[in-house]
């Protein structure tokens, strides 16, 4: 077995410390907007999204490292820089929604969707966030096995979100 480099071990921390920050912010954000009469939907597959990105972070660490996969420059350092482009994209669609930011899915009736920041380009540019990442983390490491199993299982998983999202929205909010 080739030595596991500890700095991809680090990124994979460091991304696995991004989500803890990012739950404290969704919990911050759902007490907010519960507040305000929001009202949570697609609970059901929310389990199934968090299982699904530590096991995503646990797989990145492992197939490296069981599969004597080896860092390839060529491979992974653009990985890498789509990795932080991806962090980046999250983090601007956290501050552009501000308190209406979560991990789960829950709309104040009435509000108004958000049409600044990278919602001016896109949708959900929040789940291109999480395609880029999903697919990009691993390849970082070469781990290409864990890069296709959970970007086909993400793939699924964005299908059936965007349209809770998508029904959720048209319900709640004026056009």
């Amino acid at each position: 077995m080739t030595s596991f480099p500890s700095w991809y071990t680090l990124l994979v921390l460091a991304v696995a410390a991004e989500r803890v920050v990012e739950l404290a912010v969704a919990r911050r954000n759902a007490a907010w907007t519960r507040a305000r009469a929001g009202e949570e939907h697609g609970r059901g597959h929310y389990p199934v999204m968090v299982a699904l990105h530590t096991g995503l972070l646990a797989c990145c660490l492992l197939e490296p490292a069981l599969a004597d996969r080896p860092f390839v420059p060529a491979l992974g350092l653009p990985a890498l820089a789509l990795v932080l482009l991806a962090q980046a994209l999250r983090w601007w669609c956290v501050a552009t929604l501000g308190p209406y930011w979560n991990t789960r899915v829950i709309v104040v009736p009435g509000a108004r969707l958000v049409a600044a920041g990278p919602y001016r380009y896109l949708r959900h540019p929040n789940y291109v966030a999480v395609v880029v990442e999903v697919a990009a983390l691993p390849l970082v490491h070469s781990a290409w096995l864990t890069a296709a199993v959970f970007t086909a299982a993400n793939g699924v998983l964005l299908t059936v979100r965007v349209r809770c999202e998508n029904t959720a929205l048209t319900r709640a909010v004026p056009a």
